[in-house]
């Protein structure tokens, strides 16, 4: 259908230094859109190299707020790629070391901290965001979490890396957003040749997206995917194995006990998926958290949060995997039961 928004949403203007700050994004995606992006209040909990490149493409669009949340401390093993946190916050809190080098990015957001467990966070908390982003979290508490935002209305994202290996889920419940369809219209039509000019009509398009409960109920090991991973690879098998490891064990395989965690992974695997084309060498690629596929998937994430608020382009639906040995990341559908 030809798109008729509410512009309520959008009837905050900018100030000047705001229009000369956002320039480039105006051009990129159109004022209406950075007005929305100027009203959007975001919840980033995890900030572990991930949770830090998400924050910085946040923080960089426009938003109106951006809160950090994390209750553990900077470790050695986040310097691999945990831009935010200076050498000599080593043993401070997460989040607030995070806050000095992430206000410096965009002084026109405001931007705090939270140290508190997430898991002590009741729904009243979450309600205040439009879109909440969760990493480092165990299944049990996304679960929850997404239960409450979709209760509430707030759009959900879970997401992680392990290594080199990465995903994200997107449960968006019904969204909304506009995409302009090009059609041909007839300008002239002489008796000889009829004469065509383009024209972008904006659409408003309406998707369903399941909760995270549609991941968890999902079987890995059905004949019906089982053939996909030809074409895909086994991300989505390494995915089970990686948050099984989290669920069991209190916590992610560390380099610090390599040998002894790969012997856990290898037990995980060969209980969920015996007999699969889950290999040890991509077990081998998921201790810490390295730059380069931080940088993948939390440009990913970011650029989906950027969809979800600016209501342009239909936002990926809604399993995003990062394969490590391919070096390249893929979508697959993931439907509620």
């Amino acid at each position: 259908m030809v798109v008729d928004m509410d512009t309520s949403e959008t009837a905050v203007e900018l100030t000047e230094a705001e229009n000369e700050l956002y320039d480039r994004q105006i051009r990129l995606w159109g004022l209406e859109s950075q007005k929305r992006l100027r009203t959007a209040k975001i919840l980033i909990a995890g900030l572990c190299g991930l949770g830090a490149e998400i924050t910085k493409n946040i923080i960089l669009s426009g938003v109106n707020s951006v809160k950090l949340l994390d209750d553990k401390n900077v470790t050695e093993e986040d310097f691999c790629s945990q831009f935010l946190a200076p050498r000599e916050s080593l043993n401070t809190n997460r989040a607030e070391a995070s806050l000095t080098r992430a206000r410096a990015l965009n002084p026109m957001v405001n931007i705090s901290a939270d140290h508190e467990p997430l898991k002590e966070k009741a729904s009243e908390f979450f309600g205040q965001f439009d879109v909440v982003v969760v990493n480092g979290a165990t299944n049990e508490e996304l679960l929850r979490i997404d239960t409450i935002c979709r209760d509430l209305g707030v759009k959900f994202i879970a997401t992680d890396v392990w290594g080199t290996f990465g995903f994200y889920f997107a449960s968006l419940q019904k969204h909304s957003y506009v995409e302009d369809v090009i059609k041909h219209k007839v300008v002239a039509n002489s008796e000889k040749k009829k004469k065509y000019e383009t024209v972008s009509i904006p659409t408003q398009r309406d998707v369903e997206y399941p909760g995270y409960s549609a991941w968890l109920d999902f079987d890995v090991t059905e004949p019906s995917y089982l053939r996909k991973l030809k074409r895909n690879g086994p991300g989505v098998l390494l995915l089970s194995v990686l948050q099984k490891f989290r669920t069991t064990h209190k916590r992610d395989p560390s380099y610090k006990t390599r040998e002894a965690d790969l012997e856990l992974l290898r037990g995980i695997r060969d209980e969920l998926l015996p007999n699969s084309i889950l290999g040890d060498e991509a077990l081998g690629m998921i201790f810490a958290q390295i730059s380069p596929a931080v940088a993948v998937v939390g440009g990913v994430v970011a650029q989906e949060v950027i969809k979800v608020v600016t209501k342009l382009e239909a936002p990926h639906r809604n399993l995003f995997v990062f394969d490590p040995e391919t070096c390249a990341g893929y979508v697959e559908a993931i439907e509620a039961k």
